[in-house]
């Protein structure tokens, strides 16, 4: 138990269950709005269309161009769409990229959000908006751009590729390791993340065996929220510095960059703070966090090298320069060198401790 701590409280409505796809209009009227506009991805074309016809009048058109990483000219493309169709709320049907869009247009609008999220990704429950320009990612976080509805349908979760369910997974376990280190963490959101890596330490694998497995796919997005609420709770540290750095300046996908540096990014702050990181021994075994984590990986085929995602040995010390260039928080010092020898472990997928 913390001597002391604040919890801030939720504030972001969450609507969890299988079939919830239908009480998207009743949301958007619970929120005051008669003309919305739904976003997604142009893989996901298909299903925005489908749900602007269910939503019938309340649908003021459709915006498939959300791309990875949030770059400011889709978003300005999409904010002019969005003025253009009267619309004064977005309904947001996909992961993190179109999440993130969905935020974009509204700290610019004034827009409200109700998202749908299709992946374990996890930002539908933040605060935090990164965009990408000029070849780099920054990121910001503003009560405006927090999401107003979450609504969590687990049957839109059965169609995920067993691919995109373990890095999206990978990903998800990214905020609730963070979490339980940050300088502003509370006992709620640790218990979050305690129960988070449990469902996902035993839902995974069911999944990978059934993806049409429902109680499984129930166990993972409930993972999958409590650790997107860590994430829009708490501060995060090197590991989304890290993630950011490959996204923006590589555009490297998002959940695999992620999924593979989790096990070097916590066994790196594991030094400093073990104690801290220990739930996550504890839950995955293997003698440490970084190592447990790194089985666990292993285990369920997430990609374990930077290699395997297009990174180049040549761009590791340019990565490096750009995560150190800013100073943040983090409970172990964060110093060009060291950083350079997480990046290189990463890069050649060495189990940390090996």
């Amino acid at each position: 138990m913390m001597d002391q701590f604040v919890f801030p409280g939720l504030t972001t409505r969450v609507v969890f269950g299988a079939g919830t796809l239908s009480r998207v209009a009743e949301e958007v009227r619970r929120l005051g709005h008669d003309k919305v506009m739904v976003l997604s991805t142009p893989h996901q074309k298909a299903d925005a269309e489908k749900l602007a016809e269910s939503l019938g009048e309340l649908a003021g058109g459709i915006f498939a161009g959300a791309v990875m990483h949030t770059p400011v000219e889709v978003t300005e493309t999409a904010v002019e769409a969005f003025r253009a169709s009267g619309a004064t709320a977005v309904v947001s049907l996909g992961g993190g990229s179109t999440t993130g869009l969905g935020k974009a247009i509204a700290v610019r609008t004034g827009a409200d959000q109700v998202v749908i999220p299709t992946t374990y990704a996890g930002s539908e429950m933040t605060d935090i908006l990164g965009e990408t320009a000029s070849g780099e990612k920054t990121t910001r976080r503003s009560p405006d751009i927090r999401p107003e509805t979450v609504i969590y349908d687990v049957d839109l979760t059965l169609s995920l590729p067993v691919g995109l369910t373990v890095t999206s997974a990978m990903n998800a376990i990214a905020h609730a390791m963070e979490a339980f280190y940050a300088p502003d963490r509370n006992p709620v959101i640790e218990l979050m993340c305690r129960d988070a890596m449990v469902a996902f330490r035993d839902g995974i694998p069911g999944l990978i065996e059934d993806p049409q497995d429902k109680a499984a796919r129930a166990q993972a997005l409930y993972a999958a929220w409590c650790c997107s609420t860590a994430l829009g709770s708490v501060s995060m540290a090197l590991h989304h510095k890290l993630a950011h750095v490959f996204g923006g300046s590589f555009d490297t996908p998002h959940a695999e960059t992620h999924a593979i540096l989790l096990p070097y990014t916590t066994a790196f702050n594991e030094q400093a703070v073990p104690e801290l990181l220990r739930p996550i021994a504890d839950t995955f075994g293997g003698g440490s966090a970084g190592g447990g984590l790194w089985d666990f990986a292993q285990s369920v085929g997430s990609p374990l090298s930077l290699q395997a995602i297009g990174i180049q040995e040549a761009d590791l010390d340019r990565a490096t320069a750009i995560a150190v260039k800013n100073a943040y928080a983090n409970p172990r010092p964060i110093d060009p060198g060291s950083i350079r020898e997480l990046l290189q472990a990463a890069f050649e997928g060495r189990r940390p401790g090996d």
